[in-house]
């Protein structure tokens, strides 16, 4: 079994900057991409940004320029950097790890965490 979860994300003002973790337990033979997405109320879940197990990045056009997302293979974390906030980064932001678990390979995800982002 493997279990996904999030840091706790939080409130801040626009301008303002938060980070996000996530770390990917249990039979995690081999983690490979670490997404991050985000889901406003109304709207699709959208892909923010992704990190392949060599470091290899790539963000959505809207977050291009004020989100990092990195990683930590030994422990199983990924992270994003979340500066120059807006109003319209509010959403749940979700992690999704795709992991070889040695009997098989699929995406995990995690329950998803609230940032809010006043202006």
């Amino acid at each position: 079994q493997v279990h996904v979860m999030e840091s706790r994300g939080g409130w801040v003002q626009a301008g303002g900057s938060l980070r996000l973790s996530c770390v990917a337990s249990g039979r995690t033979v081999r983690i490979n991409g670490m997404h991050w997405y985000r889901q406003a109320p109304g709207n699709q879940r959208e892909l923010v940004a992704t990190i392949t197990r060599v470091g290899n990045t790539n963000y959505a056009d809207s977050v291009k320029g004020r989100f990092t997302i990195s990683r930590d293979n030994a422990k199983n974390t990924v992270y994003l950097q979340m500066n120059s906030l807006k109003p319209e980064d509010t959403a749940v932001y979700y992690c999704a790890a795709d992991v070889d678990t040695g009997d098989n390979y699929r995406d995990y995800w995690g329950q998803g965490t609230q940032v809010t982002v006043s202006s």
